[in-house]
This record gives structure tokens, sequence and C-alpha cells, in this order.
């Protein structure tokens, strides 16, 4: 069995240590625990891992946030993933810093990434787990904010979040959605 995990950000370096890109971050430290890397292709960097006699593809699009539709379609298309062995990983203003929280489905919340995916595919029903990045800004600051870079004390915090995000990327592929966001989305 084949599972897609993409997780959403922007390409180049002015974007890399920003609020937007966590999801390119989660699937960095997965890398790594995992011993594997990422190879540049075709919509975007992907590596491949073993997980419970599954095979795990690791995407980063490299189509920029709001065109993650692409990438995430072509990927699926490529390696015969069906809808309920995807999982996109992205930003979210709405939840406090480092909190967890995954659905089986849902609308895409304002984020410009998640509703380009549901466009492309043409459907909802696909797993998504957010980051919480929290929403301590100004009226109009949005872009600025999620586009920023990390407060120290979210930095210092970062690599045990980024842990957990990755235990539970690899619980949804060994156990499956339901039983990830019962043991997740409480942590």
């Amino acid at each position: 069995m084949k599972y897609l995990i993409a997780g959403l950000g922007n390409i180049g370096a002015e974007y890399a240590d920003t609020r937007h890109n966590i999801g390119f971050r989660v699937l960095d430290a997965l890398a790594e625990a995992s011993n594997v890397s990422f190879t540049a292709g075709r919509y975007g960097s992907t590596a491949t891992l073993r997980h419970r006699g599954r095979t795990v593809i690791l995407l980063k699009p490299s189509t920029y946030m709001n065109l993650s539709g692409k990438a995430v379609r072509y990927w699926m298309e490529q390696e015969k993933i069906p809808i309920e062995n995807l999982l996109v990983i992205s930003d979210d203003i709405a939840l406090p810093f480092g909190e967890l929280r995954m659905r089986k489905k849902g609308s895409a919340g304002g984020h410009n990434g998640l509703k380009n995916i549901a466009e492309l595919l043409g459907r909802e029903d696909w797993a998504r787990m957010r980051f919480g990045i929290g929403g301590d800004f100004a009226r109009g600051g949005q872009v600025d904010y999620v586009l920023g870079h990390w407060t120290d004390e979210e930095r210092a915090a970062l690599p045990e979040r980024l842990k957990v995000f990755g235990e539970a990327a690899l619980s949804f592929v060994a156990v499956g959605p339901d039983l990830t966001m019962n043991a997740f989305n409480k942590k």
C-alpha cells in the first residue's frame, strides 16, 4: 500500500523559516528521523520511506502554496494513491501555537493551499493535519504574520512539536485517521 503525505510551504530561502512553511518543516523532521532524503522531481521534492510494510511518499510541492493542488494531484496519479491514503499538513492561524488538529475531511478554512488541492482533486474528503501557528497579529497583518519568522520561544518549542507531528503522520499510515485523531488531537 502506498501513502502520500504532502507538507505545504513555499520554495525559496526567504520562506524557509516562516510559519507558512511548517508543512515542509514537519516533513524535513520526519525524513531526518527516518534517515531518508528528498530528491527534486516534477512539481516538488519527494522522499520515500517504509513504515509497517507500507510505502510512504513525502511531498514538498515546488508549485508555491496557492498551487499546491497541482503537485498533490500529479503525485497521486503518478503513484496511483487512493484518496483515503492522502494526508496534507498545513499551518493554521485559528489554532494556538503547536496545537495539532487532524480531520478526515473538511473545508479549506481560508487556507489557499488547501483550497487549491480541493479544487484540483474535485473533492474535500481527504485527511488534513493542521499545525497551529497562533493568530497574534493586528487587523490586516495576517500575510506578514504568516510569512513572518518564528519567535525565539516558538523556535525553541519547534523540535518537540515537529516530532509529535511526525509521529502523528506515521500513525495515520499505520492505523488510519480515526485512531490517530483520538491519540493526537488532544496532545
